[in-house]
Protein backbone atom coordinates (compact mmCIF):
# COMPACT_ATOMS: atom_id res chain seq x y z
CA UNK A 1 0.00 0.00 0.00
CA UNK A 2 2.70 2.19 0.90
CA UNK A 3 4.80 1.28 -2.49
CA UNK A 4 1.35 1.88 -4.19
CA UNK A 5 1.31 5.73 -2.96
CA UNK A 6 4.67 6.37 -3.71
CA UNK A 7 4.02 5.27 -7.21
CA UNK A 8 1.10 7.14 -7.29
CA UNK A 9 3.30 10.77 -6.21
CA UNK A 10 5.60 9.85 -8.48
CA UNK A 11 3.15 10.00 -11.35
CA UNK A 12 1.82 12.40 -9.77
CA UNK A 13 5.08 15.15 -10.15
CA UNK A 14 5.74 14.14 -13.35
CA UNK A 15 2.46 15.70 -14.41
CA UNK A 16 4.54 19.60 -13.15
CA UNK A 17 6.71 20.55 -15.97
CA UNK A 18 8.78 22.88 -13.73
CA UNK A 19 9.58 20.23 -11.00
CA UNK A 20 11.92 18.55 -13.42
CA UNK A 21 14.51 20.94 -13.55
CA UNK A 22 17.53 21.92 -11.19
CA UNK A 23 18.37 24.95 -9.68
CA UNK A 24 21.48 26.02 -9.03
CA UNK A 25 22.68 22.30 -9.86
CA UNK A 26 20.52 20.73 -7.59
CA UNK A 27 17.44 19.01 -8.19
CA UNK A 28 14.61 21.50 -7.27
CA UNK A 29 12.24 21.11 -4.40
CA UNK A 30 9.86 23.34 -4.06
CA UNK A 31 7.96 24.29 -0.73
CA UNK A 32 6.47 27.60 -1.04
CA UNK A 33 2.91 26.47 -2.37
CA UNK A 34 1.09 28.78 0.25
CA UNK A 35 2.38 31.51 -2.01
CA UNK A 36 1.60 29.73 -5.09
CA UNK A 37 1.53 26.33 -6.47
CA UNK A 38 2.62 24.59 -9.56
CA UNK A 39 1.10 24.06 -12.59
CA UNK A 40 0.46 20.25 -13.88
CA UNK A 41 1.07 19.92 -17.94
CA UNK A 42 -3.42 19.56 -18.18
CA UNK A 43 -3.67 23.14 -17.20
CA UNK A 44 -0.68 24.69 -18.91
CA UNK A 45 -2.60 22.30 -22.22
CA UNK A 46 -5.80 24.46 -21.54
CA UNK A 47 -4.05 27.31 -21.33
CA UNK A 48 -2.05 26.52 -24.61
CA UNK A 49 -5.36 25.14 -26.46
CA UNK A 50 -7.51 28.13 -25.23
CA UNK A 51 -5.01 30.84 -27.58
CA UNK A 52 -4.21 28.75 -30.33
CA UNK A 53 -8.17 26.70 -31.40
CA UNK A 54 -10.32 29.11 -29.98
CA UNK A 55 -9.57 32.72 -28.49
CA UNK A 56 -12.37 34.77 -28.31
CA UNK A 57 -14.60 36.93 -26.40
CA UNK A 58 -17.36 35.06 -24.77
CA UNK A 59 -21.57 35.80 -24.37
CA UNK A 60 -21.78 37.98 -27.03
CA UNK A 61 -20.47 36.71 -30.28
CA UNK A 62 -22.12 34.97 -33.12
CA UNK A 63 -19.49 33.54 -34.37
CA UNK A 64 -17.63 29.67 -33.81
CA UNK A 65 -15.24 30.83 -31.52
CA UNK A 66 -17.16 33.03 -29.38
CA UNK A 67 -19.41 29.90 -28.62
CA UNK A 68 -17.14 27.20 -27.98
CA UNK A 69 -14.89 29.67 -25.52
CA UNK A 70 -18.51 30.67 -23.75
CA UNK A 71 -18.92 27.32 -23.66
CA UNK A 72 -15.92 25.79 -21.89
CA UNK A 73 -15.99 29.03 -19.82
CA UNK A 74 -19.11 28.43 -18.44
CA UNK A 75 -18.29 24.86 -18.15
CA UNK A 76 -15.58 25.76 -15.38
CA UNK A 77 -18.41 28.14 -13.61
CA UNK A 78 -20.40 24.37 -13.31
CA UNK A 79 -16.69 22.80 -12.35
CA UNK A 80 -16.09 25.47 -9.53
CA UNK A 81 -19.78 25.15 -8.33
CA UNK A 82 -19.72 21.63 -7.78
CA UNK A 83 -16.21 21.94 -6.24
CA UNK A 84 -17.34 23.53 -3.53
CA UNK A 85 -21.11 22.35 -3.52
CA UNK A 86 -22.64 25.74 -4.42
CA UNK A 87 -26.69 25.35 -4.78
CA UNK A 88 -26.21 27.07 -8.35
CA UNK A 89 -24.06 28.07 -10.99
CA UNK A 90 -25.41 31.74 -10.72
CA UNK A 91 -23.76 32.04 -6.74
CA UNK A 92 -20.56 31.37 -7.97
CA UNK A 93 -18.79 34.71 -9.49
CA UNK A 94 -15.34 34.40 -11.14
CA UNK A 95 -12.86 36.91 -9.55
CA UNK A 96 -9.40 37.75 -10.37
CA UNK A 97 -8.26 36.26 -6.72
CA UNK A 98 -9.52 35.86 -3.17
CA UNK A 99 -8.13 39.73 -2.40
CA UNK A 100 -10.67 40.82 -5.45
CA UNK A 101 -13.32 38.79 -4.00
CA UNK A 102 -12.95 39.75 -0.19
CA UNK A 103 -12.79 43.60 -1.69
CA UNK A 104 -16.16 42.61 -3.73
CA UNK A 105 -17.70 41.97 -0.60
CA UNK A 106 -16.33 44.60 1.69
CA UNK A 107 -17.64 47.10 -1.09
CA UNK A 108 -20.82 45.79 -2.15
CA UNK A 109 -21.85 44.36 1.35
CA UNK A 110 -20.48 47.11 3.26
CA UNK A 111 -22.47 49.76 1.32
CA UNK A 112 -25.52 48.05 0.79
CA UNK A 113 -25.91 47.13 4.35
CA UNK A 114 -23.38 48.29 7.19
CA UNK A 115 -24.17 51.91 8.70
CA UNK A 116 -22.32 53.79 11.50
CA UNK A 117 -21.46 52.14 14.53
CA UNK A 118 -21.81 48.61 13.50
CA UNK A 119 -19.17 46.43 14.60
CA UNK A 120 -16.84 43.81 12.16
CA UNK A 121 -15.04 41.31 13.65
CA UNK A 122 -11.48 40.09 12.07
CA UNK A 123 -9.09 37.54 12.77
CA UNK A 124 -5.44 38.72 14.03
CA UNK A 125 -4.16 35.99 12.38
CA UNK A 126 -5.70 37.18 9.40
CA UNK A 127 -3.62 37.78 5.94
CA UNK A 128 -3.62 41.50 4.84
CA UNK A 129 -6.11 41.16 2.01
CA UNK A 130 -9.24 40.48 4.94
CA UNK A 131 -7.76 43.07 7.01
CA UNK A 132 -7.24 46.05 4.34
CA UNK A 133 -10.54 46.14 2.52
CA UNK A 134 -12.58 45.73 6.15
CA UNK A 135 -10.50 48.87 7.14
CA UNK A 136 -11.26 50.95 4.22
CA UNK A 137 -14.83 50.32 4.32
CA UNK A 138 -15.31 50.69 8.39
CA UNK A 139 -13.53 54.11 7.65
CA UNK A 140 -15.66 55.06 5.04
CA UNK A 141 -19.29 53.63 6.59
CA UNK A 142 -17.71 54.59 10.20
CA UNK A 143 -18.11 51.73 11.60
CA UNK A 144 -15.62 49.25 14.36
CA UNK A 145 -13.48 46.58 13.51
CA UNK A 146 -12.78 44.63 16.37
CA UNK A 147 -10.10 41.55 16.27
CA UNK A 148 -10.07 37.71 17.46
CA UNK A 149 -7.00 37.23 19.32
CA UNK A 150 -4.37 34.57 18.77
CA UNK A 151 -2.96 32.10 21.06
CA UNK A 152 0.78 30.93 21.70
CA UNK A 153 0.07 28.11 19.87
CA UNK A 154 -1.44 29.79 16.45
CA UNK A 155 -5.18 29.11 17.21
CA UNK A 156 -7.64 31.69 17.66
CA UNK A 157 -8.80 32.52 21.25
CA UNK A 158 -12.31 31.28 20.73
CA UNK A 159 -13.44 32.49 24.29
CA UNK A 160 -12.64 35.79 22.82
CA UNK A 161 -14.77 35.05 20.41
CA UNK A 162 -17.57 34.48 22.01
CA UNK A 163 -16.97 37.66 24.24
CA UNK A 164 -16.20 39.62 21.23
CA UNK A 165 -19.71 38.81 18.84
CA UNK A 166 -22.77 40.92 19.89
CA UNK A 167 -25.61 42.41 18.20
CA UNK A 168 -23.94 45.10 16.90
CA UNK A 169 -21.31 42.85 14.52
CA UNK A 170 -22.77 42.43 11.04
CA UNK A 171 -19.26 40.93 9.18
CA UNK A 172 -17.32 38.41 10.67
CA UNK A 173 -14.43 37.61 8.42
CA UNK A 174 -11.59 35.91 8.42
CA UNK A 175 -9.47 32.67 7.00
CA UNK A 176 -10.46 29.15 6.38
CA UNK A 177 -6.51 27.93 7.05
CA UNK A 178 -4.19 30.24 8.39
CA UNK A 179 -1.24 31.07 5.41
CA UNK A 180 1.54 32.15 8.18
CA UNK A 181 0.61 29.31 10.56
CA UNK A 182 -1.24 26.59 8.63
CA UNK A 183 -3.93 26.45 11.57
CA UNK A 184 -7.04 25.00 10.16
CA UNK A 185 -9.79 27.53 12.30
CA UNK A 186 -12.87 26.00 13.81
CA UNK A 187 -15.15 27.50 11.21
CA UNK A 188 -18.20 25.70 11.60
CA UNK A 189 -18.10 27.07 15.11
CA UNK A 190 -17.72 30.68 14.14
CA UNK A 191 -20.27 30.25 11.71
CA UNK A 192 -23.14 28.77 13.77
CA UNK A 193 -22.25 31.72 16.24
CA UNK A 194 -22.04 34.07 14.35
CA UNK A 195 -25.35 33.74 12.46
CA UNK A 196 -27.23 33.65 16.43
CA UNK A 197 -26.43 37.53 15.89
CA UNK A 198 -27.42 37.66 12.65
CA UNK A 199 -23.61 38.13 11.63
CA UNK A 200 -23.12 37.38 8.05
CA UNK A 201 -19.93 35.54 7.60
CA UNK A 202 -16.75 35.51 4.62
CA UNK A 203 -14.24 32.54 4.78
CA UNK A 204 -11.10 33.33 3.14
CA UNK A 205 -10.53 30.17 1.19
CA UNK A 206 -7.20 30.70 -0.76
CA UNK A 207 -5.29 28.41 1.60
CA UNK A 208 -8.41 25.67 2.04
CA UNK A 209 -9.36 25.27 -1.26
CA UNK A 210 -5.72 23.32 -2.47
CA UNK A 211 -6.09 20.83 0.89
CA UNK A 212 -9.34 20.17 1.95
CA UNK A 213 -13.05 19.11 0.44
CA UNK A 214 -14.97 22.36 1.31
CA UNK A 215 -19.30 22.30 1.30
CA UNK A 216 -20.70 25.58 1.21
CA UNK A 217 -24.21 24.12 1.81
CA UNK A 218 -22.89 21.88 4.57
CA UNK A 219 -20.79 25.45 6.24
CA UNK A 220 -23.77 27.60 5.11
CA UNK A 221 -21.33 30.44 5.11
CA UNK A 222 -22.34 33.25 3.39
CA UNK A 223 -19.32 34.22 1.38
CA UNK A 224 -16.17 32.32 0.27
CA UNK A 225 -13.18 33.22 -1.68
CA UNK A 226 -10.46 31.81 -2.77
CA UNK A 227 -7.84 31.60 -5.40
CA UNK A 228 -7.12 29.39 -8.65
CA UNK A 229 -3.52 29.92 -8.59
CA UNK A 230 -2.89 28.18 -5.13
CA UNK A 231 -4.57 25.47 -6.07
CA UNK A 232 -2.71 24.45 -9.42
CA UNK A 233 -4.41 26.77 -11.42
CA UNK A 234 -3.03 29.84 -12.92
CA UNK A 235 -2.96 33.42 -11.53
CA UNK A 236 -5.05 35.99 -12.06
CA UNK A 237 -8.45 33.80 -11.86
CA UNK A 238 -10.31 32.91 -8.31
CA UNK A 239 -14.24 32.41 -7.11
CA UNK A 240 -16.39 34.39 -4.91
CA UNK A 241 -19.17 32.19 -3.34
CA UNK A 242 -22.19 34.03 -1.70
CA UNK A 243 -25.46 33.35 -0.42
CA UNK A 244 -28.49 34.58 -2.95
CA UNK A 245 -29.89 36.48 -0.67
CA UNK A 246 -26.59 38.55 -0.45
CA UNK A 247 -26.10 38.73 -4.02
CA UNK A 248 -29.48 40.19 -4.89
CA UNK A 249 -29.37 42.62 -2.60
CA UNK A 250 -25.71 43.92 -2.70
CA UNK A 251 -24.88 46.48 -5.53
CA UNK A 252 -22.13 46.62 -7.52
CA UNK A 253 -18.61 48.08 -6.53
CA UNK A 254 -17.38 47.67 -10.48
CA UNK A 255 -19.62 49.16 -13.64
CA UNK A 256 -19.27 48.03 -17.39
CA UNK A 257 -19.24 44.96 -19.91
CA UNK A 258 -20.72 42.12 -18.58
CA UNK A 259 -22.39 43.16 -15.53
CA UNK A 260 -24.77 45.69 -17.55
CA UNK A 261 -28.19 44.34 -19.07
CA UNK A 262 -29.25 47.64 -20.32
CA UNK A 263 -27.76 51.44 -20.25
CA UNK A 264 -29.31 54.75 -21.17
CA UNK A 265 -28.60 58.31 -20.47
CA UNK A 266 -30.84 58.06 -17.15
CA UNK A 267 -29.16 55.26 -15.80
CA UNK A 268 -28.72 51.40 -15.92
CA UNK A 269 -30.29 48.25 -14.95
CA UNK A 270 -27.99 45.66 -13.90
CA UNK A 271 -27.87 42.05 -15.13
CA UNK A 272 -28.62 38.73 -13.35
CA UNK A 273 -26.31 36.63 -10.71
CA UNK A 274 -23.67 35.37 -11.26
CA UNK A 275 -22.73 38.32 -14.44
CA UNK A 276 -23.93 41.26 -11.79
CA UNK A 277 -20.69 41.43 -10.46
CA UNK A 278 -18.08 40.30 -13.37
CA UNK A 279 -17.54 43.78 -15.17
CA UNK A 280 -15.85 43.88 -18.28
CA UNK A 281 -14.30 40.75 -19.94
CA UNK A 282 -12.88 38.39 -17.81
CA UNK A 283 -9.68 36.65 -17.76
CA UNK A 284 -11.52 33.86 -20.16
CA UNK A 285 -8.03 31.43 -20.49
CA UNK A 286 -7.65 31.83 -16.44
CA UNK A 287 -11.73 30.79 -15.69
CA UNK A 288 -10.96 27.91 -18.09
CA UNK A 289 -7.70 26.49 -16.78
CA UNK A 290 -9.51 26.60 -13.36
CA UNK A 291 -11.65 24.44 -14.43
CA UNK A 292 -8.71 22.31 -15.48
CA UNK A 293 -7.34 22.57 -12.50
CA UNK A 294 -9.97 21.36 -10.70
CA UNK A 295 -10.53 18.72 -13.02
CA UNK A 296 -6.53 17.58 -11.61
CA UNK A 297 -7.57 17.40 -8.02
CA UNK A 298 -10.71 15.85 -8.83
CA UNK A 299 -8.58 13.21 -10.17
CA UNK A 300 -5.89 13.15 -7.89
CA UNK A 301 -8.66 12.64 -5.25
CA UNK A 302 -9.38 15.50 -2.19
CA UNK A 303 -8.65 12.06 0.27
CA UNK A 304 -5.99 11.51 -1.39
CA UNK A 305 -4.48 15.01 -1.46
CA UNK A 306 -5.30 15.19 2.46
CA UNK A 307 -3.68 11.70 3.54
CA UNK A 308 -0.55 12.51 1.85
CA UNK A 309 0.24 16.31 2.77
CA UNK A 310 -0.63 14.82 6.58
CA UNK A 311 1.73 12.36 6.53
CA UNK A 312 4.40 14.53 5.13
CA UNK A 313 3.27 16.90 7.36
CA UNK A 314 3.67 15.07 10.38
CA UNK A 315 6.84 13.63 9.15
CA UNK A 316 8.24 17.31 8.91
CA UNK A 317 6.85 18.27 12.25
CA UNK A 318 9.26 15.77 13.43
CA UNK A 319 12.34 16.12 11.73
CA UNK A 320 12.41 20.08 12.44
CA UNK A 321 11.42 19.74 16.01
CA UNK A 322 14.62 17.82 16.49
CA UNK A 323 16.85 20.80 14.76
CA UNK A 324 18.69 22.31 17.84
CA UNK A 325 17.35 26.25 18.05
CA UNK A 326 14.75 25.64 15.65
CA UNK A 327 10.61 26.62 16.79
CA UNK A 328 8.53 25.90 14.42
CA UNK A 329 4.83 29.10 14.98
CA UNK A 330 1.83 27.42 14.63
CA UNK A 331 1.78 23.65 17.31
CA UNK A 332 -2.29 23.76 16.46
CA UNK A 333 -3.45 20.29 16.24
CA UNK A 334 -5.36 20.93 13.80
CA UNK A 335 -3.67 22.31 10.82
CA UNK A 336 -2.78 22.20 7.34
CA UNK A 337 0.72 21.60 5.35
CA UNK A 338 2.36 24.42 6.75
CA UNK A 339 6.29 24.35 8.80
CA UNK A 340 6.51 28.19 10.11
CA UNK A 341 9.85 28.28 11.63
CA UNK A 342 12.26 30.14 13.54
CA UNK A 343 15.99 29.58 14.00
CA UNK A 344 17.55 31.36 17.15
CA UNK A 345 20.18 34.17 16.22
CA UNK A 346 19.52 33.92 12.77
CA UNK A 347 17.45 35.93 10.65
CA UNK A 348 14.61 33.91 8.47
CA UNK A 349 15.95 35.44 5.47
CA UNK A 350 19.28 34.12 5.06
CA UNK A 351 17.69 31.22 5.83
CA UNK A 352 16.12 31.20 3.12
CA UNK A 353 18.53 32.46 0.77
CA UNK A 354 20.99 29.74 1.83
CA UNK A 355 18.33 27.21 1.10
CA UNK A 356 17.88 28.43 -2.36
CA UNK A 357 21.58 28.15 -2.90
CA UNK A 358 20.88 24.29 -2.30
CA UNK A 359 17.80 23.94 -4.62
CA UNK A 360 15.48 24.54 -1.98
CA UNK A 361 12.46 27.13 -2.44
CA UNK A 362 10.90 28.38 0.49
CA UNK A 363 9.23 31.63 1.72
CA UNK A 364 10.61 33.67 4.43
CA UNK A 365 9.21 36.91 5.65
CA UNK A 366 6.10 38.37 7.81
CA UNK A 367 3.79 36.47 5.26
CA UNK A 368 1.56 39.34 4.63
CA UNK A 369 0.23 38.72 7.99
CA UNK A 370 2.42 41.65 9.68
CA UNK A 371 -0.22 42.40 12.96
CA UNK A 372 0.54 38.81 13.86
CA UNK A 373 4.53 38.76 13.40
CA UNK A 374 4.27 42.05 15.54
CA UNK A 375 2.54 40.43 18.32
CA UNK A 376 4.70 37.58 18.84
CA UNK A 377 7.76 40.46 18.17
CA UNK A 378 9.43 38.67 15.45
CA UNK A 379 10.52 40.05 11.80
CA UNK A 380 8.68 37.08 10.47
CA UNK A 381 8.87 33.15 10.25
CA UNK A 382 10.76 30.25 7.08
CA UNK A 383 8.09 29.25 5.96
CA UNK A 384 7.89 25.41 3.80
CA UNK A 385 4.82 24.55 2.39
CA UNK A 386 3.56 21.91 1.27
CA UNK A 387 1.24 20.35 -2.24
CA UNK A 388 0.46 16.58 -3.14
CA UNK A 389 3.78 16.30 -4.66
CA UNK A 390 6.00 16.87 -1.85
CA UNK A 391 7.69 14.15 -0.51
CA UNK A 392 9.70 12.87 3.22
CA UNK A 393 12.46 13.08 0.63
CA UNK A 394 11.69 16.68 0.40
CA UNK A 395 12.03 17.12 3.88
CA UNK A 396 14.91 15.16 4.14
CA UNK A 397 16.32 17.82 1.58
CA UNK A 398 15.19 20.62 3.84
CA UNK A 399 16.44 19.11 6.93
CA UNK A 400 19.90 19.43 5.41
CA UNK A 401 19.93 22.31 4.03
CA UNK A 402 18.60 24.12 7.38
CA UNK A 403 21.63 22.23 9.22
CA UNK A 404 23.95 23.31 6.40
CA UNK A 405 22.88 26.90 6.86
CA UNK A 406 23.37 27.12 10.72
CA UNK A 407 26.91 26.00 10.30
CA UNK A 408 27.54 28.41 7.67
CA UNK A 409 25.79 31.34 10.15
CA UNK A 410 26.24 30.74 13.10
Amino acid sequence: MVKAASNKITKIKQQFPILQQEVNGKPLVYLDNAATSQKPQSVIDAITNYYTKYNSNIHRGAHYLAEQATIEYENARTKAKEFINAESDMLVNFTKGTTEGINLVAQSFGNTFLEEGDEILLSAMAHHSNLVPWQIIAEQKKCNIKYIPVLEDGTLDMDAFHLLLNKKTKVVSLGYISNALGTINPVEEIIEASHTFGAAVLLDAAQAAPHLKIDVQKLDVDFLAFSGHKMYGPTGIGILYGKEKWLTEMQPYQGGGEMIKEVTLKGTTYNELPFKFEAGTPNICGGIALGAAIDFMNEVGHDFIQKQENEVLAYGTEALSNIKNLHIKGQAKNKAGVLSFIIKDIHPYDIGVLLDKMGIAIRTGHHCCQPLMDAWEIPGTARASLAVYNTKEDIDRLVEGIEKAKIMLQ
